[in-house]
């Protein structure tokens, strides 16, 4: 069975930047299991997916207009010093708004902090190391819902 929307697909993968870091990976727990076609992954993980079959092995690159996005400098803001009380604040620390953004710190200033509210990804091509572990017809209630049930997916 190849993965098609409404199909489920079980998969293991390690995501690198082009400097061939790594970001995020599977490997040590259960595969990814996703239902495809619902915006369950970013659009260029699904299109490379698309059309494979169990024992698949392949590396896809994502660019990131297909990926996390390309980065919006009307999303970086220098904010008071002051706005973060007494804790301290170090770059590289992520905080979450009022309005339920996460924000990187960037720079840390005397009087100002520069935060980013773009993905951290944003801007970054993806590499993707991917094997196709299985793939399944989903059930007509996870295509109702919209995600996968069971064994790594969501339970209600």
């Amino acid at each position: 069975m190849k993965i098609a929307k409404h199909t489920v697909a079980s998969i293991h993968y390690t995501l690198t930047n082009p400097e061939g870091q790594v970001l995020d990976s599977s490997s040590g727990r259960d595969p990814l299991t996703y239902l495809h076609g619902e915006g369950n992954l970013i659009i260029g993980m699904e299109e490379g997916l698309e059309g494979k079959v169990k024992g698949d092995k392949f590396d896809l690159k994502v660019s990131p207009d297909r990926g996390y996005g390309v980065k919006d400098e009307n999303m970086v803001h220098k904010v008071p010093r002051s706005a973060f009380g007494q804790q301290p604040v170090e770059k590289g620390m992520q905080f979450s708004t009022n309005q339920g953004a996460v924000v990187t710190v960037t720079h840390v200033g005397l009087e100002e902090v520069t935060v980013d509210a773009n993905h951290p990804l944003a801007g970054v091509e993806l590499h993707f190391a991917v094997e196709v572990m299985d793939v399944r017809a989903a059930t007509a209630e996870e295509i109702s819902h919209g995600h996968v049930h069971g064994p790594g997916g969501h339970h209600h």
